[in-house]
């Protein structure tokens, strides 16, 4: 044997030595060897934590994209305007600003919106004053286009493709 494989032998004996003498000890072998034990557990748990939250904090996040989904979260137009109003928010509005006078037409006049535009349906007895109607719908704060299936007495009602598009 070389010099150097007797002192690498000689090194590794010397320090099985002091390990044993180390966790051996009649006084505070047990105490060390908890310690040592417990260290050891530590850095096996610390990394499978780390990817149990890691994967916790993924699963939060994929349900609450989802969910937002599901229950029709804010589309990117919503946040950019805050203040936009849905269908049925935006019919209330106009239901509540145009037909607000007692000698509007709200009894023969429906009014609906779909997809952010307002449908008027009815008979008026003149074109001034379905012109109007549809002018005081169009200038309410929020509506994009109006579309007016309105007509005179002894008219056909006009189709839905067919209606006027009046963009506001």
């Amino acid at each position: 044997m070389s010099m150097i494989t007797r002192s690498a032998q000689f090194a590794v004996a010397a320090a099985a030595g002091v390990a044993g003498e180390y966790f051996l000890d009649p006084d505070s072998g047990k105490r060390r060897r908890h310690i040592a034990r417990d260290r050891a557990l530590a850095m096996v748990r610390r990394p499978a934590r780390k990817a149990a939250s890691s994967a916790q904090k993924a699963a939060s996040h994929a349900t609450g994209v989802a969910r937002g989904v599901i229950h029709g979260a804010t589309t990117q137009d919503d946040q950019r305007d805050p203040g936009r109003l849905n269908d049925q928010g935006l019919e209330a509005k106009v239901e509540s600003e145009v037909f607000r006078s007692p000698d509007s037409p709200k009894n023969a006049v429906n009014l609906n919106v779909e997809a952010g535009v307002v449908y008027l349906r009815g008979e008026l007895s003149s074109r001034e004053e379905i012109e109007r109607l549809v002018e005081s719908v169009r200038a309410v704060d929020g509506v994009g286009s109006v579309r007016s299936l309105l007509h005179l007495p002894g008219e056909q009602p006009p189709a839905k493709e067919e209606a006027q598009a009046s963009d506001a």
